[in-house]
């Protein structure tokens, strides 16, 4: 999967990481693909719900050493 922008948002709690993917997905282009770290366990709740919501896909999630990465289609 071609990663087009990766998003550091580890050691930040919610809702932080929330805003700022919506922040770095808004500098994509419709297609492209972002790829977020975060270490808060509530965030796989929050990306899942966030993307269903803004219409963008979650195409994968995976968790690595206590690391949850995301990598979101913008739609």
């Amino acid at each position: 999967m071609n990663t087009t922008k990766i998003l550091d948002a580890k050691g930040l709690a919610c809702p932080m990481p929330i805003v700022k993917t919506k922040k770095a997905i808004n500098e994509l282009e419709s297609g492209q693909v972002l790829e977020v770290h975060a270490t808060d366990k509530g965030a796989r709740a929050d990306m899942t719900a966030w993307a269903k919501s803004t219409g963008h896909e979650l195409v994968r999630h995976e968790e690595e050493n206590d690391v949850l990465k995301f990598w979101i289609k913008k739609g």
